[in-house]
């Protein structure tokens, strides 16, 4: 199995979780899996454990993707890397799966040469939202990121600190007010990809806003979107 390839344009393709239609999710199997292909960026999730240490995993606990349950924020980075998750092809816990940190995500990228996308899951402290800048900023990177949130406090909170750094609100929902938001934030949008449409598309183009669009792994819906204009598609099988 490999990934399918369309006909793309200037869009810029990212990697899901990884490559997560080859590989499992979140893994470090799945980032150099995205990190050999022609991938512009690859999408994680980032989560703090209980002794403050930054994690890749989508879920507040491991329960899906490895059968057993330990909260994310309730378990110590030691604990969690106990945890052998599920092999995507046979559904087996592998010793080699493991919760990557933040800083091996980072470490992968920049090896790769990708774009970090890095989601907030859930709404973070300012200390650690700074935290997790000064992380990327350390390893010289931080041009190279963008990063996502449902939780509008992260983004609005970072671009507080950060005039430059690249932004984008993750959304189903899209009106007036959101507009409004996107534009005197200067934030970028990851919209649902069934929420979009050549009416929004255009508005937002014409406000200078970027578009992002989320998790599209259907060559027809993504050429539907190419001609909409996005500059983004986020996708797990895809290329």
């Amino acid at each position: 199995m490999n990934t399918i390839k369309i006909k793309k344009g200037r869009v810029k393709m990212i990697a899901h979780r990884g490559l997560s239609g080859l590989e499992r999710e979140n893994t470090l199997a799945a980032f150099i899996a995205g990190g050999n292909r022609s991938f512009y960026g690859m999408e994680c999730d980032i989560h703090k454990t209980k002794d403050g240490e930054f994690v890749v995993i989508h879920d507040y606990d491991t329960k899906r993707v490895a059968g057993v349950e330990k909260a994310v924020q309730e378990s110590t980075l030691e604990e969690l890397r106990k945890v052998h998750i599920y092999d995507l092809v046979d559904g087996i816990p592998k010793s080699h799966l493991i919760i990557p940190t933040l800083e091996e995500y980072l470490n992968i990228s920049i090896k790769y040469d990708k774009v970090c996308v890095i989601e907030f899951k859930g709404t973070f402290e300012k200390d650690d939202l700074n935290r997790v800048l000064g992380i990327v900023e350390e390893k010289k990177y931080l041009h190279k990121c963008i990063f996502i949130s449902f939780a509008i406090e992260n983004l609005l909170y970072l671009r507080s600190v950060n005039k430059k750094v690249k932004l984008q609100f993750l959304t189903s929902k899209y009106d007036s007010e959101v507009l409004k938001t996107l534009i005197d934030n200067k934030l970028d949008i990851d919209i649902n990809y069934n929420t979009l449409t050549k009416e929004i598309a255009d508005e937002l183009k014409n406000n200078k806003i970027k578009i992002n669009v989320w998790t599209v792994d259907n060559p027809a819906v993504a050429e539907k979107l190419i001609s909409f204009g996005v500059d983004f598609i986020t996708t797990n099988i895809l290329e």
